[in-house]
């Protein structure tokens, strides 16, 4: 049976016990906690956006600042993370037609994410912790502008959310390669280097071609875990270096002159921030277009060999392109930033591209092609990092850099519009498509709830990103308020873009409510009374 057939007997009824299995509540579970926090990073946005055309009286600079810190991170870990780890927890096993090699595990995973990334918030709102991004500021640290012990919290709750990461790539390599009690041995070796791209490679080079073991989206997935992997190593240690001053500082000792090389740790901490950028977003994003591409066409993916080398080939590409956040530091050895900032950089306009043209060319064999949720939401995606990657490719030039480094525009037509119209209506066209599959067929409660979030998620995103694109263009920088008003116009615009980004997550949230019902929201979180997870017919 091969892959879309086997999604399409999943609509039909194949796998519709009498109630949901625990690994469709535990993947509900992630998507309604992901959505919560997304959100959560949506109103604090609206705050921002707000403040940033006029400060309110309830909100002081400080607290102002602390939000900005947080909403990078409740964006990405608390919503995005948690939605693509309960999609790939739910997928990888479906699409491997075996069970998830620890649904414990999973779990827990859920939890840590969960948990973390409402403690490193409430740390943020109770303390006003406001490093301004993520984990880095120049070391040693200055304890004088924000509470030691909120910023322990802090990083409390990012560790917490790494070791939930690191519990969900065990999980999906140990899925992938295991065998399962009972059946006959699977070559775990071959099945690895199937995951990471290399049958692709080979078959590009060889006249007979071998036979691909892992499912495209999976070995996309695989290799996104590779990058997010290394990204939770890199961000924990830097986690715990931090924490040790902040300790320190709590016990009455001053590490502020302990001798860490600033350089060292910039190249060491973008590096590591980068790989969530390329293992997350692009990688992660173009097995989703892969998967959601045959599933709306019916058919195999266009040059399914050549998408499987490209992903092999990312795998060098991500490891080598961090020095683009550093192209305007002063230290920075030009090689670096020549090398790895300009050339490496470029050459993910390639990569990307490759995902983008085979999953239209997919598209484009199968037309006339029906206007579903799905559809559309796909068609946003690809057009959301259509606009998002060049505009970030354009910053990666030393010239450039100069002009748009640390301004508006960095936050807005590349970050922005990446993220909001890119990563999440690429996201959403997930949601739509296995909505019928995670609830045992549930409908929709109001297509035009549905239009509603799809037109006011793609002008909202891309419209507040290309406001606060002008406004950079003009010298606005990011992180920074000002009280003149003179890029007043423009954050009045992107404000108005954000409320249309609050009418659409809304719309969206009331519509899958109403299809389950609260019940059936509430039901989510209780223990399923399956005694196992019947998803597929081998498993019965």
């Amino acid at each position: 049976m091969s892959l879309v057939q086997t999604f399409l007997n999943g609509e039909q009824g194949l796998f519709k016990p009498k109630t949901l299995t625990p690994m469709q509540k535990l993947t509900l579970r992630f998507v309604v906690v992901g959505l919560v926090y997304f959100g959560f990073a949506v109103i604090e946005g609206m705050i921002m956006r707000i403040f940033e055309v006029k400060p309110l009286p309830v909100i002081t600079t400080n607290q102002f600042f602390a939000i900005l810190t947080a909403h990078p991170l409740v964006g990405i870990f608390g919503s995005s993370y948690s939605i693509v780890f309960g999609a790939f927890l739910f997928l990888v096993p479906f699409l491997m037609k075996k069970p998830l090699w620890s649904v414990k595990l999973a779990t827990w995973t859920f939890w840590l994410v969960a948990g973390g990334t409402f403690v490193f918030w409430g740390a943020g709102f109770v303390s006003h912790y406001a490093p301004l991004y993520t984990l880095y500021w120049p070391l040693p640290a200055d304890f004088s502008q924000f509470s030691a012990l909120g910023g322990a919290f802090f990083i409390l709750g990012i560790a917490l959310v790494m070791v939930g990461t690191v519990f969900f790539v065990v999980n999906i390599f140990k899925t992938i390669t295991y065998t399962p009690k009972g059946w006959d041995k699977q070559p775990a070796g071959a099945l690895l280097a199937s995951a990471l791209g290399w049958t692709g490679i080979r078959n590009l080079f060889r006249k007979k071609k071998v036979a691909h073991l892992v499912p495209l989206p999976v070995a996309a997935v695989a290799r996104g875990s590779v990058d997010v992997a290394l990204n939770s190593a890199i961000i924990l240690f830097t986690g715990v270096l931090i924490l040790v001053y902040m300790v320190g500082s709590l016990l009455g000792f001053d590490l502020r002159r302990t001798a860490i090389d600033a350089l060292l740790y910039k190249n060491w901490f973008w590096w590591g921030l980068d790989l969530v950028a390329d293992g997350l977003v692009l990688i992660f994003v173009a097995g989703t277009w892969y998967l959601l591409a045959m599933l709306i066409t019916g058919k195999e993916l266009f040059m399914q060999n050549i998408a499987r080398a490209a992903l092999l080939v990312e795998l060098v590409v991500s490891w080598t392109v961090w020095s683009h956040h550093l192209l305007s530091d002063q230290a920075q050895p030009a090689l670096l930033k020549v090398v790895s900032g300009e050339m490496v950089t470029a050459f993910e306009l390639i990569t990307q591209g490759l995902a983008f043209f085979i999953t239209v060319a997919t598209l484009w064999s199968a037309r006339p092609l029906k206007m579903t949720n799905e559809l559309k939401f796909l068609l946003g995606g690809l057009l959301g990092f259509g606009l998002g990657v060049p505009a970030g490719i354009i910053q990666a030039d030393v010239g450039l850099n100069r002009i748009l480094h640390n301004t508006q525009w960095v936050i807005g037509p590349h970050v922005h519009v990446a993220v909001l119209v890119g990563l999440s209506m690429t996201l959403y066209a997930a949601i739509y498509i296995l909505f019928p599959i995670l609830t045992n067929g549930a409908k929709l409660y109001s297509q035009k709830l549905a239009n509603i979030h799809f037109w006011a998620q793609l002008v909202g995103g891309i419209g507040m990103g290309a406001f606060m694109g002008m406004a950079g263009l003009k010298g606005m920088l990011r992180r920074t308020i000002y009280s003149n008003g003179e890029f007043s116009v423009y954050m009045i615009l992107a404000a108005l873009c954000g409320l249309l980004l609050l009418v659409g997550f809304l719309s969206f949230f009331l519509n899958i409510v109403m299809s389950v019902g609260l019940k059936g929201v509430l039901g989510i979180f209780t223990k399923s009374t399956l005694d196992k997870d019947k998803l597929l017919p081998a498993q019965e």
